[in-house]
Parts: structure tokens; C-alpha cells; sequence
């Protein structure tokens, strides 16, 4: 065999004619020609042919995801959100570690210390390299005196009673008018109230994480994502120009786009975002463009 082989690769472009016959009673059954060329061509395209099968294989059925370092699109995307979602973490653990130790400068009477934590040498850095002493914090916006309550539409800017009414003659609307006051959007504890000067135009609720959020009526969701500051945030459109708005959420249960209804569950409290001190539902309420106080439109706050 080894010498047929041989003399096979010595002559490969040369024919060779087999005979098959029978070693005992030497009957012939067939004469074969055969080129060692062409068995070679065939038997790599074979192979050739096997070996694009097992790609195909591989690359376009579910067993591409048993390959090491292939996942699906899904798995990379929650990778990245988590990703988002940790750096966030990093920075709001190293704002509130400086943020209590500022309180216990305070208790402790180092007034002096206190008032310099922010801008220490040793303060902490965020991911990208930012440390706090480098952090430059919004100043309160220079019409912050626009949204003091009470903030008025501004098409009534020029020719406003003195206070604020409760209720708005919207016209025809697809949605159905609020009625005010509305419920709690949550049930908690009023933490921060509204503060236009701060720029804190909502008020905070310490609620325990994964509370349902709901609306405080009809409309339509015109926000639904992440923001590095808010966190999961979801904001929804009501008749008559007014906009609620909820941030640091754990979930978002609407996507944009979705029309809600009056006390339907929008999303569940949480801590997210880099701006948070701890679980607590952050609501904004907003009319044709200006910040209004919650607690003015709200029962029982």
C-alpha cells in the first residue's frame, strides 16, 4: 500500500486503470480508471464543503452561544447598562461618604472643616477622573424667581390674579382634564420640599425602594429612560399643559409612546442616579413650562 502511495504522488497527473477481481476464484468484477489528481481535488472539496458546514453551524443556530466569548445581543447590552449603572453607583457612594462627613463636621462644630470638605486634597474621584474638589455644581438659574410659588402659565405672566387657581378650562382634549387635588402619586415621608432658589423644583418622598409609582392622571408618556443625574426616570404629559416627572426609579413599566391612565402603576421607587441621598421618590410637577409645588395640588401633602 505505502508503495502504491508513492508511486501514486510520484505520477499524480498521470491515469491509472484498475482491475477488481476475485483472489480465489479470480473472476474480474471491473475495470476502474482512476487520476490521482482528481482524487485529491474531490477529496478537498469535500473537506473544504464539511468545513463550511460546521461554520454554518456554529455561526447561525443556537449553538453560537456555547462558543467562548460570543453572547448574544441582549447579554451585551444588559453588560453595558450594568456597566452604567455601577459608575453611577461609584459616584453617589463617593458624594454622600463626603456629604456625611460634612454633617459630622457640623455636629461636631468643625465649622471650619466642614466648610472646606468639599474642596480637600483627599476628597474622593469619581470613574472618569474627576475628583469632588474639581466638581463644579450648578448655580441656581437666574430666573429661578419665574418658578416662585405661585408659578403662573406663562401665556398669564403679563395680566396674573394673585394666586394660583386649581383649575384649567383646557378645551377638547383627547385625555380627560385633572381633576385637583389628585392622591399621592406615593405614600412616604415629605423629605424636601420645593425650593425654586436651589433649583430644586420638586419635592422628595422617603419611600422604601420598589414602591409602585402612579399616575396622577390621563396622558401619554413623553420620557422614559436613563439619565446619568436622575437615574431611571419617566416623565408623562397630561391635558392642559401640565408634566409629571419621576426620577431615581429602580423600573420603568412605560415606554414612551404608552397612554397611561388615571392611578396606573408607571414605575417602581428606587436609588438611582448620581444626585440621591438614599430610596426616595423624586416628583416634579410642571405647567405650560413652569416648575409648580406638588404639595399645592396634591391631598393630604
Amino acid at each position: 500500500m505505502k508503495r502504491l502511495l508513492s508511486e501514486f504522488i510520484r505520477q499524480i497527473n498521470r491515469s491509472f486503470t484498475f482491475v477488481v477481481m476475485d483472489a480465489e476464484r479470480l473472476k474480474q468484477f471491473g475495470v476502474k480508471t482512476l487520476k490521482p489528481l482528481s482524487i485529491v481535488l474531490a477529496t478537498g472539496g469535500i473537506l473544504f464543503l464539511l468545513f463550511l458546514a460546521i461554520q454554518a453551524v456554529l455561526l447561525f443556530t443556537p449553538l453560537r452561544n456555547s462558543l467562548p466569548g460570543v453572547g448574544t445581543e441582549d447579554m451585551r447590552s444588559d453588560a453595558r447598562q450594568n456597566e452604567l449603572r455601577l459608575q453611577s453607583m461609584a459616584d453617589s457612594l463617593a458624594l454622600q461618604e463626603a456629604y456625611l462627613n460634612r454633617l459630622r463636621d457640623i455636629i461636631l462644630g468643625n465649622v471650619e472643616d466642614a466648610t472646606s470638605s468639599f474642596v480637600d486634597s483627599e476628597a474622593p474621584v469619581f470613574e472618569d477622573g474627576t475628583s469632588l474638589a474639581e466638581l463644579e455644581l450648578p448655580d441656581p438659574s437666574d430666573n429661578w424667581e419665574d418658578h416662585v410659588q405661585p408659578a403662573l402659565p406663562i401665556e398669564r405672566l403679563n395680566s396674573a390674579p394673585s394666586a394660583q387657581p386649581l383649575s384649567f378650562d383646557v378645551g377638547p382634549s383627547f385625555l380627560s382634564a385633572i381633576s385637583f387635588p389628585v392622591l399621592p402619586p406615593v405614600s412616604g415621608l415629605l423629605t424636601r420640599g420645593f425650593d425654586a432658589r436651589t433649583s430644586h423644583f420638586a419635592i422628595d418622598i422617603a419611600i422604601e425602594e420598589g414602591s409602585v409609582v402612579r399616575s396622577i392622571g390621563d396622558g401619554y408618556v413623553v420620557l422614559s429612560d436613563w439619565m446619568n443625574d436622575g437615574g431611571q426616570v419617566i416623565a408623562v404629559a397630561h391635558a392642559g399643559g401640565f408634566l409629571s416627572v419621576f426620577k431615581h426609579n429602580s423600573s420603568l413599566l412605560k415606554q414612551v409612546g404608552d397612554r397611561v391612565r388615571d392611578r396606573e402603576v408607571i414605575a417602581r421607587t428606587g436609588n438611582s442616579g448620581e444626585i440621591t441621598s438614599g430610596p426616595h421618590a423624586h416628583f416634579e410637577l410642571w405647567h405650560n413650562g413652569l416648575a409648580q409645588d406638588p404639595r399645592a395640588y396634591v391631598m393630604g401633602w
